[in-house]
């Protein structure tokens, strides 16, 4: 059976997600879509000349804004959008996005109705409200990638603080994507051994609040936002989607009642496979993650009011 990614925006973070799925060789073609003229169309030509040196077969192709080149995806990848620019509000931003989120959610929709759809582009949260509301589609299809992200960020720091392989660290992380996340250091292990075994309390706290501000050290660095670990991230997704695998994973993702939050965009960890979001899998919490979460929940949801306010829908 033929297997089909597509992604929307070319840009740094796209054309990752694009290079890393069909480095994994999981699918029979990739597809890129990106509104510039030739800016698809070259990023995807340059990694399909990388095949014979990466030693892959999928196919990767590059089309100037022709939804119908996206028909019968499995998966769809949305990266689009502007990054926040000086000047720029919160609710500018907001505004912006959203309205190019509703448009290319619709139009690979019209296209591939039974595919699933994985949210990347900023802010996060709502955004992934806003492609639900565009596709009318029920949040197993629709969700967001943000926890993957934060959650390899986490353990990268922690192999590096206690000089051990970052395969072995095994993290956890609930809520919003930035400030507001809510990792759980009493869940994370190393090779089964849990954290506060290894590292002492003060040191996990400087962590926590490091990975909560790991977009921002980067743009700082660069002068522009990460690409290779959210793309990465997202490909992950794509595959644990695509091999059906079953994984356990944090995503955004609406609840309905799960962690005691209701019409909420949130990441929790949930079981991910060819059907979307098989499964959310509740996390017995204590009352001060619980209170966190509560937080981050609020903070989403006045987000998600600025988007309800724009009346797109």
């Amino acid at each position: 059976m033929n297997k089909k990614v597509t992604i929307i925006g070319a840009g740094n973070v796209g054309a990752t997600v694009a290079d890393v799925v069909a480095k994994k060789n999981i699918v029979n073609e990739v597809v890129l879509i990106d509104i510039k003229p030739n800016f698809a169309e070259g990023k995807a030509l340059d990694i399909w000349e990388s095949s014979h040196i990466e030693y892959f077969d999928t196919r990767v192709k590059g089309y100037t804004n022709d939804y119908s080149k996206t028909a019968d995806s499995d998966v769809v990848v949305i990266t689009s959008g502007v990054p926040r620019k000086p000047g720029m509000s919160r609710d500018d931003l907001i505004g912006i996005n959203a309205k190019i989120m509703k448009e290319v959610s619709q139009k690979a929709y019209e296209y591939s109705p039974n595919a699933k759809f994985i949210i990347v582009a900023n802010p996060l949260d709502v955004m992934t409200y806003t492609a639900l509301l565009a596709t009318g589609l029920p949040r197993t299809q629709v969700f967001g990638m943000a926890g993957v992200l934060d959650t390899g960020r986490f353990e990268a720091f922690i192999a590096e603080e206690l000089n051990v392989s970052p395969k072995d660290v095994n993290a956890m992380l609930l809520g919003g994507h930035g400030d507001t996340m809510v990792p759980l250091p009493r869940l994370t292990s190393v090779s089964g051994l849990p954290l506060p075994d290894l590292m002492p309390a003060d040191k996990i706290q400087e962590l926590v609040e490091r990975t909560k501000k790991g977009g921002g050290e980067i743009v700082k660095l660069l002068g522009t936002s990460a690409w290779y670990a959210p793309g990465a991230a997202a490909a992950q997704m794509v595959e644990a989607v695509i091999l059906n695998s079953h994984r356990v994973m944090p995503v955004c993702v609406m609840l309905n009642g799960e962690y005691g939050q209701k019409d909420v965009a949130l990441g929790v960890p949930v079981k991910l496979g060819y059907n979307g979001v098989e499964e959310i899998v509740e996390i017995q919490l204590n009352d001060e993650e619980q209170a966190l979460l509560n937080q981050s929940a609020e903070h989403v949801k006045s987000v998600m009011k600025v988007l309800d306010d724009l009346k797109l829908f």
